[in-house]
Parts: structure tokens; C-alpha cells; sequence
């Protein structure tokens, strides 16, 4: 059973744009909230943006903030990550997440804080090659 499953990931040029998927099972859409986590190399998971299932309010973190766009469609339990103007920084292995708690929870996890979540997906890879 995939709980939740990525798709989109690949090789974006800096400047550019990809966009993610992340198709929910029924009981993980029923959480209070879906988003994307990412580790890069050697470094800590880090939560990246939320939406509520419940409504259509979104969280994101201060590095993607005005570059990243979450978006949903209920009828299909799909969330969508639009990466636009890509960094290098954004080098990250990307995992979808749910939660029960606060979407503010997922996208302000850290490290450790992050396997609290309630549910993380096998995570699909996204490349920005200097």
C-alpha cells in the first residue's frame, strides 16, 4: 500500500521549473495536512511547504517562500509542488508527508523533528546542477 507516492522529480536547470506530485492514500488524506520535505547531501530533512486537506490554506518555508507553490486536487488526493526559478540549494532528495497536527508542524520540522511526522512517502529526486 503507498501511502503516498512522489512523482516529478528529475533535472531542472537553475532559473527554471519542476513540478511535483504526490498522490495520497484515503486515510492519509484525511489527515489535517500534505506536504513536501527534502534532505540534501549531508544534510538534516527539512520540512518545505504544506496544504490542508481540509481547506486551502498553505505553509512554506522561508527558503522557498515566493518561489514554491503548493496546490491540491480533493477528488484525485493529489498535492502538487510548483518549483519555479529553481536554486542549487534546491539539490534535495524530496519526500511527501502528511500529518494530523498543525501543517506549521511539517514545515518547520527539522532532522529528528521530522519523524514525528504522521506518514513520508519513498521520496523522488530533484537535481539543480550549478
Amino acid at each position: 500500500l503507498d501511502h503516498l507516492k512522489e512523482s516529478g522529480g528529475g533535472s531542472g536547470q537553475a532559473g527554471g521549473s519542476l513540478r511535483l506530485s504526490c498522490s495520497a492514500a484515503e486515510y492519509t488524506w484525511k489527515m489535517n495536512c500534505v506536504g513536501w520535505l527534502r534532505q540534501a547531501p549531508g544534510k538534516e530533512r527539512e520540512g518545505v511547504a504544506a496544504i490542508s486537506t481540509r481547506g486551502d490554506d498553505t505553509w512554506y518555508a522561508d527558503s522557498v517562500k515566493g518561489r514554491f507553490t503548493m496546490s491540491k486536487d480533493n477528488a484525485a488526493k493529489t498535492v502538487y509542488l510548483q518549483m519555479d526559478n529553481l536554486k542549487q540549494d534546491d539539490t534535495a532528495k524530496y519526500f511527501c508527508a502528511s500529518h494530523r497536527g498543525p501543517c506549521s508542524v511539517l514545515t518547520g520540522c527539522r532532522g529528528r523533528d521530522c519523524m514525528d511526522l504522521d506518514a513520508w512517502g519513498e521520496g523522488t529526486l530533484v537535481t539543480v546542477p550549478s
